[in-house]
């Protein structure tokens, strides 16, 4: 799964990387993003890539309240059938902008170490969401993401068994224009990041707190790095 990630790259970084239209926003560094927290997603709107904010965690659009046990990840394998994630999938797919995503692997002595996962060459990257409005019985709206999931690959499994799918530049327009690509052809991005492309380094377990973020969460700690 993927249920933590940072984002602390310029806004001006993410414009370059995901052309998108509009002011930029103030975007204040987030070195610990978790779940139900509002986060920055590219969309297209008309037909023009805008950024936009929604929480994380998709709420049905047919849910009469919001669950206290979010989806934040939908898994590649079944995103296109299943009754929660299929209809957004179609129509309503997303980039979530990260720096890197972290990860667990249990230990020998049976804790877990976390991992900061990024790409090999740094900078920012986009994973793969899916978009819903959810409408509440008072009227307002949410707008709410879940970031899609699949095998990870052989590299980075013995840290965990799935990763988030990360998108190359050059298949955004194909994600993101659901008008022109359909739902097989999306799918068909739907894929593990090849093994040179990722790398990850253990990071203090200061990390499991939500409440800690700040730049030393993401600092390298011991040994273990794997390029």
């Amino acid at each position: 799964m993927c249920g933590r990630y940072s984002l602390t790259s310029p806004v001006e970084a993410l414009r370059a990387l995901f052309q998108f239209d509009g002011p930029l926003p103030n975007l204040a560094p987030n070195y610990n993003v978790a779940p139900t927290q509002a986060v920055p997603i590219v969309r297209l709107e008309q037909g023009v890539r805008h950024l936009a904010f929604a929480r994380w965690g998709l709420i049905p659009s047919w849910a009469k309240e919001v669950s206290a046990k979010p989806l934040i990840n939908a898994r590649a394998e079944t995103v296109a059938e299943k009754p929660s994630f299929r209809a957004a999938f179609r129509r309503r797919r997303c980039l979530v902008p990260a720096d890197g995503y972290f990860e667990w692997q249990k230990t020998r002595q049976g804790t877990k170490q976390p991992y900061n996962i990024v790409l090999s060459d740094t900078g920012p990257f986009g994973m793969a969401g899916i978009w819903q409005t959810w409408s509440a019985a008072d009227g307002s709206e949410i707008d709410s993401v879940a970031i899609i999931t699949i095998d990870a690959n052989s590299k980075l499994a013995p840290i965990h068994d799935r990763m988030p799918v990360i998108l190359k530049p050059a298949d955004y327009d194909r994600w993101l224009d659901s008008d022109r690509f359909d739902r097989q052809q999306a799918k068909a991005l739907l894929r593990p990041a090849q093994q040179d492309f990722l790398r990850a380094y253990p990071i203090s377990r200061r990390v499991n707190a939500v409440s800690n973020n700040d730049a030393a969460i993401v600092a390298p700690v011991g040994d273990g790095l794997q390029g």
